[in-house]
């Protein structure tokens, strides 16, 4: 029977991270909360009640200060902020890989099977129909919802 593996401190993590090349930065004005950056990525971990860790931000890659989403087009994977986006090139996936890598082996939070391959996007946007991704009463009204005179909708 495989022996149970305890899971690391907070503090134990955090100076792993510390040692092998991560910047780490307290969050001001937080207790127990801290961002991480390597080769560009950042992420923020906290400490949990029970002394384990939690990941607070996912990984990202930062463009100009800002610490990027990834979002997949179905084509191509895109780096979005809030002032645009950027194609993502292999450097940028291989850099977030390897840091998430290295973060769960630090902390011991569990890793899903696509994210161990790297294949996660903050964001699905596959077909090209404008506004799908927004709530229904955000979107916009399309032909084939329009009510004709008397009130019906049209087929």
């Amino acid at each position: 029977m495989a022996k149970a593996k305890d899971k690391p401190s907070y503090e134990s993590a955090v100076e792993w991270l510390r040692g092998n090349g991560f910047d780490v930065l307290e969050a001001p004005g937080v207790q127990n909360r801290v961002f991480l950056k390597k080769n560009n990525v950042s992420a923020a971990i906290e400490r949990e009640a029970d002394g384990s860790v939690r990941l607070f931000a996912r990984p990202g890659y930062v463009i100009r200060g800002e610490i990027a989403r990834l979002v997949d087009r179905g084509y191509q994977k895109f780096l979005k902020t809030t002032k645009g986006e950027i194609p993502a090139t292999a450097e940028h996936l291989a850099a977030l890989r390897e840091f998430n890598e290295e973060l769960r082996s630090a902390t011991d939070i569990p890793t899903l099977y696509n994210e161990a391959i790297g294949s996660v996007s903050d964001s699905y946007v596959y077909d090209r129909v404008v506004d799908r991704d927004k709530p229904a009463a955000q979107r916009p009204v399309r032909p084939w919802e329009e009510q004709d005179k008397k009130g019906k909708k049209r087929a």
